[in-house]
């Protein structure tokens, strides 16, 4: 299932300022890169960037673990690219992984390294996710036009693939495939033998898993596509230097699309000039005889791979011609980061989209909401950035925590987390999805510790602390009143994992319902290790 916002947000949220310069890290199968922009108006200026070629993905065995020769080479370049934003706040600062960080089954013990490296934390996307980065990314690079442009974009990365249909801004349909040119090559040409044999078994293997996208991507109704970031930049350089390519002016003809223009872009791609790159590889026979013009020495290495990934590309969708981008996840960290200090928060729109299609509640989620965040200001359990992050968490959990009602009243906050633990929701990370279902499964019934085994180990005892709030907040507000406790009504004080919590004076004895539930709730805590006073 995914999620598609819409904008802007409706829902209140908190205003920062604007900062000066933001900064995006991606963690890429290939390569890292680092990316550090201005902020000018409501755009950005690249100040800053860095890329290393990492190959996390070429030490990622069959058995998914990640070796640590490939976690060395990542933490070496995580630790050049800290020194730069040493004295960057992490609220300006995005650190995302992608496919192998997906994949890996020692993903989490490397990034609590690379996060302490870097200095900044890391989020794993999700493959829906990544894509819908990308697609900002190279939207917001497009020359403005007068009308929203259809657009296939395809990015062909270390592990994944990333195929996505929008028009101007807005992306429409997003997919991930688990093919890319690092594992690709480890797949078909591990040993740098460059065959006609293995260029068709790897095509035909990429071919397959273009054809289980969604039906749009093969309707044709798109005016221009678009191939992002280093694969396909790659491969336009090659086939302009070797005058392989379209000339400059030649219209973009895509089946039942408007013609358009290939600018600024160039001459583009087609599925003739993929076709001769071949031969030129196949003639050469072994990557240490690859003597292209226009191919680096380090992309010499995954060129082939990516080349079957391209032919495929081709072979299964309605292109005829494919412009080259350098834009890519790094810009699409960036616009989504600036977004959040503006007006265009995406995941405010998501959570909004949820609360709006499975018909919560508004009125009793924002008094759960409103009492979780006093009761958490109360607690002073974290201060800072921490604070802000707890606050955002908190009060997302708590306008989703009756999704499940719309599936049935038993059981509903285990659907409630099983929607939000399986829909894909623009902005939001894995972790933070993760923790956010975590916070709904827990917020009634038994708390047992268990729950938070899905939850990255750096948020879990957030994650706790939270799950606790949360549930004090909904038992105070069980009888969906008009008139919850005001903020002066309510008090928490905390010693340990001891809660004491301060109520007015008449207020058990006058909502006897609430007393009961208050008492059954101290049961619940003590059995997940903490001691619940009423006074």
């Amino acid at each position: 299932m995914v999620i598609t916002p819409a904008s802007p947000a409706a829902l209140p949220r908190e205003q920062a300022s604007v900062p000066e310069i933001l900064a995006a890290v991606d963690l890429g199968s290939n390569s890292f890169h680092l990316a550090v922009a201005r902020v000018v108006g409501r755009g950005l200026t690249t100040i800053d960037s860095v890329q290393e070629r990492v190959q996390l993905a070429a030490g990622l065995g069959d058995d998914r673990v990640l070796d640590e020769a490939a976690q060395e080479r990542g933490l070496a370049a995580l630790e050049r690219f800290g020194q730069r934003l040493r004295h960057a706040s992490s609220a300006v600062v995005r650190a995302v992984g992608t496919d192998t960080l997906r994949i890996a089954v020692n993903a989490q013990s490397f990034l609590e390294r690379a996060a302490q490296v870097l200095g900044h934390p890391i989020e794993v996307l999700s493959g829906e996710e990544e894509a819908r980065l990308i697609y900002r990314g190279v939207a917001q690079s497009m020359p403005t036009e007068a009308e929203p442009v259809r657009q296939l974009v395809i990015d062909i990365g270390g592990g994944s693939t990333e195929c996505i249909l929008g028009a101007g801004l807005e992306p429409e349909h997003v997919a991930s495939l688990h093919i890319g040119c690092v594992g690709f090559t480890r797949q078909f040409f591990a040993d740098g033998v460059l065959s006609r044999e293995r260029f068709r078994r790897a095509q035909i293997a990429a071919q397959l898993a273009f054809e289980r996208l969604p039906e749009p991507f093969f309707r044709g109704d798109f005016t221009r596509a678009l191939g992002s970031s280093g694969t396909f930049v790659a491969l336009d350089e090659i086939v302009r230097q070797n005058q392989w390519s379209l000339p400059a002016r030649q219209p973009n003809t895509v089946p039942n699309a408007r013609p358009t223009l290939s600018g600024p872009l160039g001459g583009g791609i087609t599925k003739d000039s993929l076709t001769r790159l071949r031969e030129a590889i196949l003639q050469a026979g072994h990557v240490e005889r690859l003597q292209i013009p226009g191919l680096k020495p380090q992309r010499a290495g995954v060129i082939a791979a990516g080349l079957a990934i391209a032919r495929a590309a081709f072979k299964a969708l309605p292109i005829r011609h494919l412009q080259s981008t350098s834009a890519a996840l790094r810009e699409g960290v960036l616009y989504d980061l600036l977004g959040r200090f503006m007006d265009g928060d995406i995941r405010e729109s998501t959570i909004d989209h949820l609360v709006d299609r499975f018909h919560v509640d508004r009125l009793q989620a924002s008094r759960v909401e409103a009492t979780a965040l006093i009761l958490l200001e109360r607690s002073r359990w974290c201060a800072g950035p921490e604070l802000v992050q707890a606050r955002r968490y908190l009060a997302w959990a708590a306008r989703l925590h009756e999704l499940g009602l719309a599936i049935s009243f038993h059981g509903y906050h285990k659907h409630g987390a099983y929607i939000l633990a399986n829909t894909a929701l623009p902005g939001f990370s894995r972790d933070d999805q993760s923790l956010i279902a975590t916070l709904v499964l827990g917020h009634r019934k038994k708390l047992a510790r268990e729950i938070f085994v899905a939850v990255p180990r750096h948020l879990r005892e957030l994650g706790l602390r939270l799950t606790v709030l949360l549930r004090l907040a909904v038992r105070l507000n069980r009888s969906r009143s008009e008139k919850p406790l005001e903020a002066q009504e309510l008090g928490l004080d905390l010693s340990g994992r001891v809660l004491t919590l301060s109520l007015p004076t008449t207020f058990l004895a006058e909502h006897p319902l609430t007393q009961a539930d208050l008492d059954e709730e101290a049961e619940r805590l003590a059995a997940a290790g903490f001691v619940l006073l009423v006074r």
